[in-house]
């Protein structure tokens, strides 16, 4: 049954189809949810920050080849959040916004996420857990209940670009 999380029997498997990673892209697409892990080089109360801050985010949080414009920012339990991201090539915008659920200095960050677009339904929930570890701020990231309609790779793909750009904004330690 297609979407049920089923493996096809080897006898049908095409030539040099590896069962692990089919699994893996069965279960990634049946739950909608990416996880990301990575270690920065800094104090998690950088990391934090960056996350909260409105010019911060706007400068890493979008992929590659798209802008950020953040409207409204108010980082507290109940406070909510709208921004969008522009696609720099084509010049179309993505609206979005959610709502601070739970929030502990420099340890977690979990907060609702939905586009305005009818087209990417649902609302979707963040969770950021930061922890301190002898190198710098450990980061575990869980998007959980993308729109069906968005592939979990590119939804992937799009966070390690992010993480990538947040390490180049909190890595470096810049005295004035």
């Amino acid at each position: 049954m297609a979407g049920s999380g089923a493996v096809a029997p080897l006898a049908r498997r095409k030539p040099g189809s590896n069962i692990v990673s089919e699994k893996l892209k069965t279960a990634a697409t049946s739950t909608n949810t990416v996880r990301l892990h990575r270690v920065f080089a800094t104090k998690p109360e950088k990391v934090y920050r960056a996350f909260l801050e409105a010019d911060a985010t706007a400068k890493w949080l979008p992929p590659n080849g798209f802008t950020c414009k953040v409207d409204h920012m108010d980082p507290k339990v109940g406070g909510k959040f709208r921004m969008s991201f522009t696609n720099f090539t084509t010049g179309k915008a993505h609206s979005f916004g959610g709502e601070y659920l739970e929030l502990i200095p420099n340890e977690l960050i979990h907060y609702t996420d939905s586009f305005d677009d009818q087209n990417l339904p649902g609302t979707m929930h963040v969770t950021i857990a930061l922890k301190s570890v002898s190198v710098g701020t450990e980061i575990n990231i869980e998007q959980a209940g993308l729109p069906a309609v968005i592939p979990v790779e590119a939804c992937y793909l799009g966070w390690q670009q992010s993480l990538t750009q947040l390490a180049q904004l909190v890595e470096p330690d810049i005295a004035e």
